[in-house]
């Protein structure tokens, strides 16, 4: 489970009633694509023809973009979480990745979805005794890549659903 029972309204858009700009949507949206395209090579080693995940994330930034309606880069994000079903490990978690980030397009609090299955992807894809240690760099390799505009908010929302993301925040 990555998303709470009870939806913030900081990741709900003004028009439906939350205080999240537009902007702050497209920002989340670009964030979470660039969280998954960095662990997309983990799901192409296992998968190098499955064009699912890597086309969630291009449609997650297309429809930043306004090249591609909400509901297209959500079914997109659907095709690749289908492609991480019969998958296990660090393909499985990558494909999630990127299946969240096409789904921020449709609710943005799926942006921490993408950098949670990113990171377990990494700790998947090295031994036992290394997990940890891969986990907490690519933690930091994702805030380092926050833009300003929302890295309070990330942030803030990391500490809050931390539990609930398989604790991998802690870094």
């Amino acid at each position: 489970m990555i998303l709470p029972k009870i939806r913030d309204p900081r990741f709900i858009t003004i028009r439906r009633g939350g205080t999240l700009t537009d902007a702050d949507h497209q920002l989340l949206a670009l964030w979470a694509a660039d969280c998954a395209e960095h662990v997309l090579s983990l799901f192409e080693t296992a998968r190098p023809d499955d064009p699912r995940p890597p086309d969630a994330i291009a449609a997650a930034r297309a429809w930043t973009h306004g090249e591609l309606p909400m509901m297209q880069a959500r079914a997109a994000g659907g095709h690749a979480m289908g492609a991480a079903r019969d998958l296990r490990g660090a393909p499985r978690h990558a494909a999630y990745a990127a299946g969240q980030a096409g789904a921020v397009a449709h609710v943005a609090a799926h942006e921490l979805g993408a950098a949670a299955y990113a990171i377990k992807a990494v700790r998947a894809s090295v031994s036992a005794a290394s997990a940890v240690a891969a986990g907490r760099d690519e933690c930091r390799w994702q805030r380092d890549r926050l833009p300003l505009e929302i890295r309070t908010l990330v942030l803030d929302d990391q500490r809050l659903r931390n539990d609930i993301c398989w604790s991998v925040f802690d870094c």
